[in-house]
Formats: structure tokens, C-alpha cells, sequence
């Protein structure tokens, strides 16, 4: 078997590298170029004068590197100043001759083709260059990692993967050679790892535990692997990060210190080819088996301060949250909400040949890949390292699609090892080479077919930001927006006011009034907001909050209330709510929250709602799609086989000063269904009066807001921004 997957061993020299690493580098940013071709000449993806970024996650980071450079922020306003992201984002803004815009646009296609440089060192450690370069080639621009690395795709997607991959790197790098040199690469890079992405704890500790349930079955009396993972359980532990680096160097000058004292030898094993440290006889004052107790000594002090650190305490959580998560509703005290977890489409199952072509491309590809990393494994076993990273990867299948992202690196590596054996005995070595690049440019093809058609939009488009720029000088920092969580991070980028709910915080509990604001009465929307901006500000954002303060014990009475005119808590800011278009897309969703009992978690109210761009008039009947019609003769509402009369037709339509003109025809009062033809938008809606009579509803369909709550501020067709009275 090792004959079979026997390659000829070499290593190239620092230049060859070097090159390699450039070119290889230059081709992953210039791929990630198209994307920008294609949108350059579109302004309605501008904003001044450059394109914007297409990740609501990217304003979260923006809006802190944007508070950094301004040397200010607000009191409770969720600015992420202290985020790595936001840092580094800032030291470059500062730095670097480009706009802010330039600069969050680009950065994630620069850094996220950083992925090269491990690949190719990879290879170079395992003596397999070539590998590692056809690795780096694929790997850079895969299907989900261009993806999340893509010009626009401004997260810590853009360092969440070359990070982790720096640090197998260092384990295998100092598993094969078993040079102090390499001794400090892995620590080092999981300090940074987990500075950049705190939940990548989860892959560490399984990395590392699989790294030492390796040892005890190969090397368990090789004391240089204990060297290695004494240095990683300290960068493991919940401490400063500089204190964990510190502690890192000290504890590597210890061991640099007692080698000193003895001279070493290098031989290599004889079945795996892999250099051991031997003490030579006769060479030095200090017993070899000193040196391996104090080895095992820190290893086990190490170890004994990383198990009782809590590291693994929001592990199980994490898994909970992706994994473990059937119920449909939470509880939070006495009270249950809607998880949140259901309704994101990357924590969903997702089919086979997706899940495929997101890791390597095509299916072919993939299996190929597969048989590749196995086969790797077997002649490498080092790399069985890598088993916890391609196993994350793997929970995609189950898990959600963002997690494929994990297993592309050495998949790619698995990719470049199969194409290495086909062409091992294929002399002379140019044409070795060239049909190398012809493998992989196949294997490149269909991931740059799906970078061609793979025309994602910017977040918010100029007409938007043009609402939320003006929304800025029309309200101040301490103000509030209401408004679903999907447009918090942008909001407060570019209005820089305080929002309840963003990408980061959208628990069922805060989004449960939320949504309750959006999608009830006015007047009950309107009591809810005071509540629940007030209450935020007070650091008791929660309707168990509420309740305890008014001495309501029973959640159905404290809704009773919300509908009347309740006592509310002391205004001490204004509160804005943002109203786009774009949210009669999701409005089902937004219901969902606040659709349900706080008592037993149950749905207690399914409203209908039906939206369609896709209708055709037919003369006494429209034909609205989907099986459902209108029959205008009789003003009934055909839905399969059976007919339902609706209350009214509503015609809306924009008049040439941009006034919103709404004509009603009432057909049968009591009936619980309406027909909305909005004009301007050419589409149509159908909804049950529930959703009717949504603040959504009144304020941004109709415009039949009450004066007495609610006031104009920012009326454009594509979003609406109110100010709360009360």
C-alpha cells in the first residue's frame, strides 16, 4: 500500500516558493474581480462613488472600525470597537491611501486568499510542493469559500478559515520535522485564531484533542509531542490573549533552555519516513529522563489548568444552537419564544450534491477529493489532524451550509495529492507539469463557472442608504429605530442610531416586541416600543422585565394591557421606525415571533399572507398564481377549489409629487380577507385583516397611520421612516 502511494519526496527552494505563493495569491484576488466587473457600472450598488459591501454581518464590523477612527461612540449602542475585525479594519483605513468603502470592500478578497500560503507550506512540509500549489489553486476560489472570501464579503469569514489552516500547518510542519522552530507556529496561530473567532474554540479543543488522542496511539513515548500540546493547552485557556502569548514564549524558553544543555541527533523512522529526536550518547550533564519528566510535567499542568478553565463551557451551547435544535420555541424563565435558530436558512440540511459542490465544485471532483484526503491520510498520517476540520465541514449536511467552508482546504490538498499520483511516473517532468495544469484547470472550471453566475447583490441598494443618510441628520445618536433584524447593522452604519435587534442579537425573547411592533394594532405597537427602548436603555430589555416592574405575573394580562393606553415608562429619546419595501418579503417571518403564547410556546395566530409580481387579468377574473384567482364579478377569492369573499380591494398608487393616493372598495364587511394592488410595484397582495391592520400595514402599504402616534419624517416608495409620538 505505502509502495502504491509512494510520490517522489522533494523540496523547493525558498524563491520557487516565494513565486508560487505570489502567483497563486494573484490568482485567487483576480478571480474575485469578476464579481466587481460585473456590478461597476450599476449605481444603484454605489455609494459614495464606490461599490458597497453585499453581508449585513460586514456593518456590524464597519460601524466599530467607523467608532474607532471617530475616537467616540455611544452609551449601550452595541458598537463593536473591541472586535478584531473592526481593529484591524481601522489600522488599514488609517494606513492605506483608499476610502473606507474601498477598504471593506476589499479587504475580504485579500485576506481570504491569505489561504494560499498554508496550502503551499503544507505541501512544502509533506515534501509534496506540487500538491500543495494545485491546493492553494483550488482551495482559494472553491464554490462556498469564494463564497464568504468574495470582493463585498466583509466578516471574519475572511480569516475564520486561513487562520485554522495556519495552525494544522504548524502541527504537521513541527510533526514532520520535529524542529523547535516550528515548535511555537501552531500555539501562536491558535491565539490568533481564537482572538479573530472566540467560537472557533469548539474546532480548537477537538483539533487538539484528536491531536493528543494521536499521539497516545502513534507517538505516546515521543516526549516532543507533549512539548507541542502543553504549548497548545495554554493557548487553549480563556486567558489575555498577550498573557496566553507571554506564557506561550515562557514555557517554549524553558524547553529551548533545557535542550541547550543536551546535544540532539535527527534519524529518520523507518517505515514512516518521519525525522525523531534522539539524544545522542555521552552528549551532555542533563539525564534524558529528567528532561522527559519535566516535559510531562508541564504537559499535565497544562492540561490540568485548560480542563478546569471553561473552555468548554458554551460548547455544548454552540452545538445546541446548530445541532441539537428541534424545538420550535425556547424558553427564557416563564416564558417561551420562538427559536430564532428555525428560521435561518445556513443552519438548515442541506441536499448531497449541494453539499458536494460547495466543498470541491462538481460532484466528480469531490469524490475524487474524497478518495485523495483518505489516501493522504494513509501516506500522511500527520495530516489525520485535519479529521476535526473536514468532520466540521461535514456537518453541513446536516448542520447548515455555512459550515462546508471547513472541510474546502484539505479537501483541495486531498484534490492536489490524486492529481500527483496520476502524473507521478510521467517523464519528462515539463510535461509532468503541463498535465498537472490541465487537471486542475478541470477541476478549477466549475468553481469558476459558479463565480461567473454567482451575482449576489449589495445589502441595501442607494435609494435605501439615500433614506437612511437623511434619517442621520434627522434623528441623534440616542434615538432608537425600530425595525427588523435583518437591517439593524446597516441602520446604525449609516444613520448611526441605536437599533433593538440586529444579526447579532435576534433571540426569540428581543425579537418577540420587536415583531410585536411591526405586526400589531398601532396603538399596541406604539406601547411596545416605548417599552421596550426604554427598558433597553435600562438594561432589562425583556417582557419578564416588563411584567415583574408593572406586577403582572400572567403574560396574557400584560398583553391585555399593551392594547389599551398603559402607563408607560419616562421618554427619554425618540424612537424612529424604518419601514422598507423589502420587508413585505419576509413579513411571514416577522410574524412568527410574536405569533406565539409566552406561555406554552404554541402558535396561537397564523395570518395569511400572499404577495405576487406574476398575476394576469383575464377580464371578470385576475389570475394571481399559485392555484389562487379573483373573481371580480362575484368579489370572491378562488384559492384550489374553494371560494372566499373578501372585505375590500385597496388600489394604491403614487401620484406625480410622490403623494401616496389609496382607493378602497368594499365588497363585504366582516370578511376576513383583502386584496391590496399596489400599482407602482406591480404586485399584489392578499391578507387576512390581521395583517391589515399591521403597523406595517398602515404605515408603509397604506399610510392610514394614526396622527396621534405617529408622524412622517422620510416617504419614498422604496422605505418609510416615522417618528413615534408617545
Amino acid at each position: 500500500m505505502k509502495r502504491l502511494l509512494h510520490i517522489e519526496e522533494s523540496e523547493w527552494s525558498i524563491s520557487r516558493i516565494s513565486i508560487a505563493i505570489i502567483l497563486t495569491f494573484i490568482f485567487s484576488v483576480s478571480l474575485r474581480y469578476i464579481w466587481v466587473d460585473q456590478f461597476k457600472d450599476v449605481d444603484s450598488f454605489k455609494w459614495l462613488g464606490q461599490i458597497m459591501i453585499n453581508t449585513n454581518d460586514g456593518y456590524f464590523f464597519a460601524e466599530g472600525a467607523r467608532d474607532i477612527l471617530a475616537g467616540f461612540h455611544q452609551e449601550n449602542d452595541n458598537s463593536p470597537i473591541y472586535e478584531p475585525a473592526s481593529q484591524l479594519t481601522a489600522l488599514f483605513a488609517k494606513i492605506l491611501p483608499f476610502s473606507f468603502e474601498t477598504i471593506i470592500l476589499w479587504l475580504p478578497a485579500y485576506l481570504g486568499s491569505l489561504l494560499v500560503i498554508p496550502l503551499i507550506l503544507i505541501g512544502q512540509s509533506l515534501k509534496q510542493p506540487l500538491m500543495g500549489v494545485i491546493g492553494a489553486l483550488i482551495g482559494s476560489i472553491a464554490y462556498s469559500y469564494y463564497n464568504r472570501t468574495m470582493v463585498g464579503y466583509y466578516d471574519t469569514d475572511m480569516l475564520s478559515i486561513v487562520l485554522p489552516t495556519f495552525f494544522l500547518w504548524g502541527i504537521i510542519a513541527y510533526l514532520r520535522s520535529r524542529e523547535n522552530r516550528f515548535l511555537i507556529i501552531a500555539p501562536i496561530f491558535l491565539v490568533l485564531y481564537l482572538v479573530w473567532y472566540g467560537q472557533g474554540v469548539s474546532l480548537a479543543l477537538a483539533t487538539v484533542g484528536f491531536l493528543f488522542l494521536y499521539t497516545l496511539i502513534f507517538h505516546r513515548r515521543d516526549f516532543e509531542n507533549y512539548k507541542l500540546l502543553a504549548l497548545l493547552f495554554v493557548a487553549l485557556t480563556p486567558l489575555n490573549p498577550v498573557i496566553k502569548i507571554l506564557a506561550i514564549l515562557f514555557i517554549f524558553g524553558i524547553f529551548t533552555y533545557l535542550e541547550s544543555s543536551r546535544n540532539f541527533g535527527i534519524k529518520n523512522d523507518k517505515d514512516e519516513n518521519v525525522p525523531t529526536v534522539v539524544l545522542k550518547e555521552n552528549s551532555g550533564k542533563l539525564d534524558p529522563k529528567i528532561l522527559h519528566r519535566i516535559t510531562i510535567a508541564i504537559f499535565i499542568v497544562s492540561g490540568i489548568a485548560l480542563l478546569f478553565s471553561g473552555s468548554f463551557d458554551f460548547v455544548y451551547a454552540l452545538l445546541k444552537g446548530y445541532v441539537f435544535r428541534e424545538e420550535s420555541a425556547v424558553a427564557e424563565g416563564n416564558l417561551h419564544f420562538y427559536n430564532v435558530a428555525q428560521t435561518v436558512r445556513e443552519a438548515g440540511a442541506i441536499p448531497f450534491d449541494v453539499f458536494a459542490e460547495r466543498i470541491s465544485g462538481h460532484m466528480i471532483t469531490f469524490w475524487l477529493a474524497t478518495i485523495g484526503t483518505i489516501l493522504m491520510m494513509f501516506k500522511y498520517r500527520e495530516t489525520m489532524i485535519a479529521i476535526p476540520m473536514i468532520g466540521l465541514g461535514y456537518l453541513a449536511y446536516k448542520s447548515g451550509l455555512r459550515f462546508t467552508i471547513y472541510a474546502v482546504p484539505f479537501y483541495a490538498l486531498g484534490l492536489g495529492y490524486i492529481i500527483s499520483l496520476i502524473i507521478r511516473d510521467i517523464s519528462p517532468k515539463y510535461v509532468k507539469y503541463a498535465i498537472a495544469l490541465l487537471f486542475t484547470a478541470l477541476a478549477i472550471y466549475p468553481n469558476y463557472t459558479h463565480i461567473q453566475e454567482y451575482k449576489v447583490p449589495v445589502v441595501f441598494n442607494k435609494n435605501e442608504i439615500e433614506v437612511l443618510d437623511q434619517l442621520k441628520y434627522q434623528a441623534k445618536r440616542e434615538d432608537y429605530a425600530v425595525a427588523w433584524w435583518d437591517y439593524g447593522y446597516p441602520i446604525r452604519f449609516y444613520s448611526d442610531v441605536k437599533t433593538l435587534v440586529d444579526g447579532g442579537a435576534h433571540s426569540g425573547d428581543i425579537n418577540y416586541p420587536v415583531s410585536y411592533a411591526l405586526m400589531r394594532k398601532p396603538l399596541e405597537s406604539a406601547n411596545m416600543s416605548r417599552f421596550a427602548v426604554e427598558y433597553r436603555e435600562m438594561g432589562k430589555f425583556s417582557i419578564d422585565a416588563m411584567m415583574k416592574d408593572l406586577n403582572i405575573s400572567n403574560s396574557d394580562q400584560f398583553l391585555r394591557e399593551i392594547e389599551t393606553n398603559i402607563s408607560l415608562p419616562n421618554k427619554t429619546r425618540d424612537v424612529y421606525y424604518y419601514l422598507p419595501l423589502r420587508m413585505l418579503d419576509i413579513l411571514p417571518t416577522v410574524a412568527l415571533f410574536s405569533n406565539i403564547d409566552l406561555k406554552s410556546g404554541n402558535q396561537v395566530i397564523k395570518p395569511f399572507f400572499y404577495q405576487t409580481g406574476n398575476f394576469a387579468d383575464r377580464g371578470n377574473e385576475i389570475d394571481l398564481g399559485g392555484g389562487i384567482s379573483f373573481d371580480k364579478v362575484n368579489a370572491v377569492l378562488k384559492i384550489g377549489g374553494v371560494q372566499r369573499p373578501i372585505d375590500s380591494f385597496y388600489i394604491t398608487q403614487y401620484d406625480n409629487n410622490g403623494k401616496l393616493l389609496t382607493h378602497r372598495l368594499q365588497s363585504r364587511a366582516g370578511a376576513n380577507l383583502n386584496i391590496i394592488y399596489m400599482k407602482n410595484y406591480n404586485r399584489i397582495l392578499v391578507v387576512d385583516n390581521f395583517t391589515l391592520n399591521s403597523t406595517y400595514f398602515q404605515l408603509f402599504v397604506l399610510e392610514t397611520y394614526s396622527r396621534d402616534l405617529f408622524e412622517p419624517v422620510i416617504m419614498t416608495p422604496i422605505a418609510k421612516v416615522f417618528k413615534l409620538k408617545k
